[in-house]
Parts: C-alpha cells; structure tokens; sequence
C-alpha cells in the first residue's frame, strides 16, 4: 500500500513534523528521500529492501556505488543522486562540526563520521584524524589500507606527516571487516609503537577508534589501552 494511503498518523513525514526526526527508525528515515516505492512496495518497504541489501543500517549506504544502488529494483538514476547526496551531505556536515568544534566536546561527531567514512569498507584502512591546539580538525588522512602492522603504519612516516601538519594532537581509527570492534594485541601493539613516536615531537594521541557498521565503535582510550 503506497504511504498516501496510511492513516496519517503512521505516515513518516507527519510523524516526523510531530514527533521529530528520532521517533523515525532509518528505513522511514530513508523513505523520505526515496518518496516513493515501486509497484507493490511502498517508500518505506523499498527502505528495507535497500538497507537489508547493504548491510542494514544506514552508515553501511556510505561505501555503494552508484551501480551498486541501481541494482536494486525501483532505484533508478534519479533515487540514486539522491541517496549520494545525502550522504555526502552528512559527511560534510560532520566534518564541518570537527572543524569548528574541540573534537572532545563532541564525540559522537567523531564516531559517525568514522562510521560513515571507513567502517563499510571491505577492507581495512587506517586514518588519522590531525587536530590543532584547540583539538579542532586540521586534516583527515588515510595512512594505510590492507593488513595493519608496523610495517604498514610505520611510527616514522607518521611522525612526518604530524610535523607537516602542524598537528598537536591526533586520533587514529580502522575498521574491522568481520564485523567484531574488538582490539587485538596488534591493534594495541601498534598503538603504543605510535604513541611513543609522537610523544618524542609533543604529538598527543588521543584515542584509537575502532569501528564497524553494527556495533558501537571501541575506544581504545576508554579501555585504558592508549
């Protein structure tokens, strides 16, 4: 049944404009950008269709491709742009909020803009979050795609690349394909091995995320582990 067709107090826009957006889960949510399903689905049933396909949650959207998109019957050339650019939208916007905002203050901002950044790739990447004095973002940098070592994310270069940006502080984070934000003894190997090296040019390493598209990312400073 197409969403005209609901009573009004179940119609995602309506109960939006009530209830605001946090009363929406992300298939109605998405619903609003699609505005309409296909014959026999509704906005809201193509939502679900699209989110099951990529992953089930909406951060998982961030890493399909146009082509990726219109594989999905009902999304077609025009649904895609749209989806891309929502989702372009909420980067920027993101970003925008670490370039003005000391990144501590916020750090929900932190965790969704990894999320939406790094945590749906099919492999494992490793980027460094560059901040001034003020803990605002200078620069966001991807230092290693692949299995992580030493050998991948050497101390050295990434000391080099703090001093060419005048970094004060940083924070690194990667992602876990399998889908587990688990630290492992490499994970905090490596770390240490980073913040010793920065510690040597007055660089403070604040925190090592590590994200997935399905579970709250993992901080390594909460553990205790930085």
């Amino acid at each position: 049944m197409a969403i005209n067709h609901w009573p009004a107090a179940e119609r995602p826009r309506e109960r939006m404009l009530k209830h605001g957006a946090a009363a929406l889960s992300d298939a109605e949510i998405l619903a609003i950008f699609l505005r309409v399903g296909r014959r026999g689905k509704s906005a809201v049933d193509l939502a679900r269709e699209l989110l099951s396909e990529f992953g089930g949650n909406l951060s998982s959207l961030a890493s399909a491709s146009p082509e990726d998109f219109q594989r999905i019957s009902g999304i077609g050339k025009a649904k895609t742009v749209q989806l891309m650019a929502v989702i372009e939208l909420a980067k920027r916007t993101l970003v925008g909020q670490m370039n003005t905002q000391d990144v501590l203050s916020n750090p929900q901002a932190v965790a969704d803009w990894l999320r939406l950044h790094i945590a749906p790739s099919a492999h494992e990447v490793f980027v460094a979050l560059w901040l001034d004095a003020g803990n605002k973002l200078i620069k966001q940098e991807e230092l290693s795609s692949g299995t992580l070592t030493q050998t991948s994310v050497h101390p050295r270069e990434v000391v080099k690349k703090a001093l060419k940006h005048n970094a004060a502080a940083v924070i690194f984070a990667h992602n876990h394909p399998s889908g587990r934000a688990e630290a492992s003894a490499a994970d905090v190997s490596l770390t240490h091995a980073l913040k010793q090296a920065l510690a040597l040019v007055d660089v403070r390493l604040l925190d090592h995320f590590i994200v997935t598209t399905n579970e709250k990312p993992l901080s390594l400073a909460e553990r205790g582990l930085v």
